[in-house]
Order: structure tokens, then sequence, then C-alpha cells
């Protein structure tokens, strides 16, 4: 079994959705320190004119040690309506605006405090739209007792150890400068380094702005072009 595990992102770019694509089973990794202002909570899209704008789920203010699993979004704002209100400029100019907004407002229906729970539920909608079939775990409701991890490597390590029947464990990119192969080969583990080769799109401007929420390459791109883009990827 090929495993995938990354932390609850929303509406995360491209690379990520190549990556949960291609293992066999993708683990969201919530038990960890929530870090303010990173993937969890917002991302990327274009501004109307020159530039990116970020779109974000307001959250309630809590504890620097609150792990994601217990992050709330602060409902009492009209936060839905806002980034959709965001999105609007792309009608001029996207071609798929419509089916795009379609799977948004799917993935805003969810009635939840838990960033966990919206961005799992945004991931499969996504994934719904793209003729991806893949069953997305949360680890706090697996009820997995692992080892604790003594490095930032050990965590995807233990849980692959725990499961028991993982032959390879994928990562993206990024890891390959603190995750050390070695410990996984020990425990018979193969791990490989996922690397989605970007694909520039026509997003009807002079200069490009690519690893953009896949909202931007939804607005662009039909669900067979995205598809024929999550598999262009290699492997280190």
């Amino acid at each position: 079994m090929i495993i995938g595990i990354m932390q609850p992102y929303f509406f995360p770019y491209l690379g990520y959705f190549s990556l949960l694509k291609q293992v066999d089973r993708f683990i969201l990794f919530d038990t960890v320190q929530f870090i303010r202002h990173g993937w969890i909570e917002r991302n990327r899209i274009l501004k109307p004119c020159e530039g990116v704008q970020y779109i974000c789920v307001p959250l309630v203010k809590a504890s620097h040690l609150t792990k994601i699993q217990d992050v709330s979004i602060r409902n009492n704002e009209d936060w839905r309506n806002q980034i959709l209100c965001q999105l609007n400029h792309y009608k001029k100019i996207a071609p798929f605006y419509k089916e795009t907004i379609a799977v948004i407002e799917k993935a805003f229906a969810l009635n939840t405090e838990s960033i966990t729970y919206l961005n799992l539920n945004a991931m499969n909608c996504v994934c719904d739209y793209l003729g991806i079939k893949k069953n997305i775990d949360i680890f706090s409701q697996m009820n997995l007792e692992i080892e604790p991890a003594n490095e930032p490597d050990e965590w995807a390590l233990n849980i692959c150890k725990k499961l028991g029947n993982v032959e390879e464990y994928w990562n993206p990119i990024g890891g390959l400068s603190f995750f050390n192969p070695e410990k996984y080969e020990k425990s018979g583990i193969i791990i490989h380094f996922h690397s989605v080769k970007i694909k520039r799109y026509p997003q009807r401007r002079l200069v490009f702005e690519e690893k953009l929420s896949i909202i931007d390459v939804m607005m662009f791109n039909s669900p067979a072009e995205i598809n024929r883009m999550l598999d262009d990827y290699g492997l280190f």
C-alpha cells in the first residue's frame, strides 16, 4: 500500500491533489500544533487585475498550543459570501466559472465549526468533480496509538509502522530537506518525494501566477485537463 499524509489544507494547490490522487490511502494529519496564517485556513487566488489575493476562513482565537483538530471557525461572520464575492471577477474570464462555483458552494454547504471537517468536505467535493475516487481519513478519528515523534520526519514513519501494511510513503518534494530515508528503509518502507510538473494555463493576463489554489486551476481547465496535470509528476 502507498500512503500519503498531509495536514488538512483549504482548497490546496494542484500538487496536493496530485499526491492525493496517486496514493492508495490519504490521511489528514490534524493532531499537531496549528500554525496560524499557513494553508489550513486560507489560500491564494487571482486579483481582479494583477497579482494575487488570499481567501480566508476566519478562525476563533486560540492558544498557540492548540491542535488543528481543535481549531474552530467563526461562523458568526459571513465568510462564505465574502469568498464567493472575491471569486466573482472570474466570471468574465474563466470558462469553467459556473462549474467551479457549484463545487465551492457544495463544499460550503456543510454546517460545521471544524476547519478540519470543512477542508475534508472541500477536498471530497473537488475529488467528486474531477472523478477521483478516494477515501480520505482524518487521523484524530482513526484511534491509532503511535510512538512519540522525536524529529519532524518521524510522524509519518510512526503512522506507517502502526498501520502495518504500508510498502511506500510518498511525501511532497519539500520534504527532501529534512526527511531521512534511512529511517524508513530500516522499517521496510520505501519513501518517495512527489513533485508535480506545473503546467502553465491561460489565466487571461500577462504574468502567469503559479501554485494558486485548485480553485484557480478549476476555473480555467476542464476536469479532463486537470487530471492530465495531476498525472504529470515525478518521484525522487
